[in-house]
């Protein structure tokens, strides 16, 4: 796999906060993590057993994570997420759990994606309240653009899903919009979905519900690969 696109170069999936660890998560992240971390190469190659793959990126506090992967245990799941007190608490609930079908990547998703992830790889992608990057001047750190969607394409399978869930209406509609700018996927909402079955509730989402917040659901398919279909990177 080569160069990454321009866009993607210039702009990262996150912005490092910094987050203060508890001591339970502190122990977590070292004693924990090289278990649960994801390897080098290809991304099944990090699990002992064979399902579809699923990528969350931008996990948080791994709440949601963990239910998922406790409540679709025939999937592997790898959660993406830098802000280490939310890493620390996902380990703590994938441990106590006994769950074995969760990797995690404390690295930008575009790295990930792009470096582990083989075309027609991925059979879901979900992002689940993301920044919204409210103010105008933000609206370029919005993980959500086109040319990232593009790079998605390239990864999902054909048939695959794309979940986005979002509390801030202006980016919702921002959502929709990139999606209609790329061809490779169609939105299976009008333009949103209700919530479905495998998404818990977050804490983003109870949080934005108490200011009074509608949430958003977008559910995309990937379409069929088809040479009007370009690619955005070489293999």
């Amino acid at each position: 796999m080569t160069d990454k696109p321009e866009f993607l170069r210039r702009v990262r999936s996150f912005v490092r906060r910094p987050g203060r660890l508890t001591p339970a998560q502190s122990e977590a992240l070292q004693e924990l993590l090289p278990r649960y971390a994801l390897a080098e190469g290809e991304l099944r190659q990090s699990f002992d057993h064979e399902g579809e793959l699923v990528v969350e990126i931008g996990f948080g506090n791994g709440q949601a994570l963990a239910w998922m992967a406790a409540n679709e245990p025939e999937r592997n799941f790898v959660g993406i997420e830098v802000h280490e007190p939310g890493v620390g608490r996902l380990l703590r609930s994938l441990e106590a759990e006994g769950l074995d079908n969760v990797r995690v990547a404390m690295r930008d998703a575009v790295e990930v994606l792009t470096e582990q992830a083989a075309p027609d790889s991925l059979d879901q992608v979900r992002i689940y309240f993301p920044d919204p990057w409210p103010k105008k001047r933000h609206h370029k750190r919005r993980l959500v653009q086109p040319p990232f969607l593009r790079l998605l394409a390239e990864r999902i399978r054909p048939g695959g899903l794309l979940h986005l869930a979002t509390d801030w209406a202006p980016y919702a509609e921002w959502m929709v919009e990139a999606l209609n700018e790329v061809d490779a996927f169609k939105n299976l909402g009008t333009p949103w979905v209700e919530r479905p079955d495998w998404r818990p509730q977050t804490h983003f989402e109870r949080r934005g519900q108490r200011k009074g917040h509608e949430i958003f659901d977008i559910l995309a398919k990937r379409k069929a690969r088809c040479p009007t279909i370009p690619s955005i990177i070489s293999e």
